[in-house]
């Protein structure tokens, strides 16, 4: 199981971001959480398989939500984090 801590910077508030981050969570069966910082990021605590979680962030970096632009992402090994039964936006 892979554990991460993604940060994602750029036009990614305002612009279906985190709905569009669930979709493909749930598409690649990452379980977590997605919410907006008051910085103009956006977090994502991810949770799957190293496969899925690869794939999920490859998504991301690849401006999901069509107006947003991602302009850095910065991905943290996160052993610590809870085994989340689903995927939620918390924000």
């Amino acid at each position: 199981m892979k554990k991460v801590k993604i940060s994602i910077e750029g036009r990614v508030q305002g612009v279906g971001f985190r709905y569009t981050t669930k979709q493909l969570a749930d598409h690649h069966q990452v379980k977590g959480t997605v919410r907006n910082e008051e910085d103009g990021s956006v977090s994502i605590e991810a949770v799957g398989t190293d496969e899925a979680v690869d794939a999920f962030i490859e998504k991301l970096q690849n401006n999901p939500a069509p107006f947003s632009r991602v302009e850095k992402v910065t991905v943290t090994e996160a052993p610590s984090l809870a085994n989340f039964i689903s995927f939620k936006i918390t924000n």
